[in-house]
């Protein structure tokens, strides 16, 4: 197996929390400790990448996402401390007032560039467009994908379970909810429990695309990274589930019920979710690990997102 390097930014490990809700207890995993600016599980994956982006002398970083999305803002932040500058397309539109990640992605500097759906659904044909102008002048240019969910970026969750297993030790933990958008964390998850020996589920709550796309995603992903790497010889592909029907109201929005949830989570543990990945996630681990018991065998991975919140502040206070 050949292992890849990466550069230290994330504050790791990031603890494991026994958490009592509505009279269940059970553990959560705070990735969203990885750093204040930072926060939440990209920058795990950002942490190869960003590594193969100095070693090829990249100037600018491009990668993509939501307009509030926790992936970009992290890869801008991440970049400027490594000396790189970036260049997000965001799906969305231009604001007068920059909110939540949009404002820290202004902040470090990013350049942005903004597009409608059908143009975001012709993505890499923009950031090829604009790769090419860069390079004319002399640029280097390292892309990253949505979510930093490549066969390299995945190593963050690869060596996540590595962590995760000397913390849990005897805890009878028989799985592990997760919320997907671009199944990089699910797809390192899984490789990384064939690689440390760990016998548990991952339950992955699809938040962007079907099911049925999210499943597939997450196979290939493993594939690819297992191909490249070779980590085990026979992925069993059981020992994750994708579960839908938790994001109806779509990727950026949050529904009323879900949001009552999020609230009276904050108002028992002081912990708050964001509205696109957490938050969703938290809602379908309440409904089907939590609501009418009182131990959980299920740990939740709280990913980050924090700053997304500040966006829907509206949904979030309103009473």
């Amino acid at each position: 197996m050949r292992t890849p390097k990466k550069i230290d930014l994330a504050n790791i490990p990031t603890p494991v929390k026994k958490i009592n809700f509505n009279g269940c207890t059970f553990f959560i995993k705070r990735d969203d400790y990885t750093g204040t600016e930072l926060s939440g599980n990209k920058i795990r994956k950002l942490e190869y990448l960003l590594h193969e982006a100095k070693k090829l002398d990249a100037d600018y970083v491009f990668t993509s996402g939501g307009e509030q999305s926790n992936h970009a803002r992290a890869t801008a932040i991440a970049a400027a401390s490594v000396g790189i500058k970036s260049k997000l397309f965001l799906w969305g539109r231009e604001r007068n007032n920059y909110d939540g990640n949009l404002f820290l992605d202004k902040m470090v500097g990013a350049e942005l560039m903004f597009l409608n759906l059908d143009e975001y659904k012709n993505l890499d044909s923009h950031i090829a467009t604009e790769k090419k102008k860069l390079e004319k002048k002399g640029k280097k240019v390292y892309v990253i994908p949505e979510g930093g969910s490549s066969a390299l970026g995945i190593w963050g969750y690869i060596n996540f379970v590595k962590e995760l297993k000397e913390q849990i030790g005897e805890k009878r933990i028989k799985g592990i909810l997760v919320a997907a958008g671009s199944g990089g964390t699910t797809a390192g998850i899984l490789l990384g429990l064939h690689l440390y020996n760990l016998n548990f589920k991952i339950f992955a709550v699809n938040v962007l695309h079907s099911p049925e796309f999210m499943t597939e995603k997450i196979i290939n992903l493993a594939d690819e990274c297992n191909a490249k790497y070779k980590i085990t010889r026979n992925i069993d592909y059981s020992r994750f589930e994708v579960i839908g029907g938790y994001s109806e109201e779509g990727y950026k929005h949050i529904a009323p019920e879900k949001v009552d949830v999020i609230r009276e989570f904050a108002g028992q543990t002081g912990i708050i979710l964001d509205p696109a990945y957490t938050g969703k996630a938290f809602y379908a681990y309440n409904e089907l690990f939590l609501k009418g018991k009182k131990i959980s065998s299920v740990m939740f991975l709280h990913t980050g997102g924090l700053f997304g919140a500040f966006a829907k502040r509206k949904n979030y206070l309103k009473q």
